[in-house]
């Protein structure tokens, strides 16, 4: 597996990587986004949003546990953003019925690690991390293949 890495240093450098990775995202595909609160996943999400193209503001999905997103158009995907943090484990996962939305959409899961890996053959694995004395961010990503 190859990993990339960038530096941060705002928001709109987080987003801007996000619309990057949705280019070389189709239907089907898992992305997991890993790291603290305050890390920048919810930014990350956006940005992959809006370079899908999706329909609707993307925000946390923290309360509601998964927000569906429609294409913005005809032969694009759609995107499910799932908050994992408050998920029991793989039975909660389960049941929310996500590979089933694997066939449209583009499944981004914030706090997946460890749980979702089950949804596809690979996933896109995103880690963020936040500098502790600043407010630049770290990103690290690469396909990761489950056998």
């Amino acid at each position: 597996m190859r990993w990339h890495s960038r530096d941060l240093p705002d928001v709109a450098d987080t987003e801007s990587l996000g619309r990057e990775l949705a280019s070389g995202l189709a239907a089907g595909d898992v992305v997991i986004l890993d790291g603290p609160l305050g890390a920048g996943k919810t930014a990350l999400a956006r940005g992959i949003g809006a370079g899908l193209g999706v329909v609707g503001r993307v925000s946390s999905p923290t309360f509601i546990i998964a927000r569906e997103h429609r294409p913005g158009g005809p032969g694009r995907p759609g995107m499910v953003h799932v908050d994992a943090y408050r998920l029991g484990g793989l039975d909660e996962l389960d049941a929310l019925d996500l590979d089933t939305d694997l066939t449209d959409d583009v499944v981004v899961v914030e706090w997946g690690e460890g749980v979702a890996e089950v949804l596809a053959d690979r996933h896109l694995s995103v880690r963020l991390r936040r500098d502790p004395d600043s407010d630049v961010r770290h990103a690290q990503w690469g396909w990761v293949y489950h056998d």
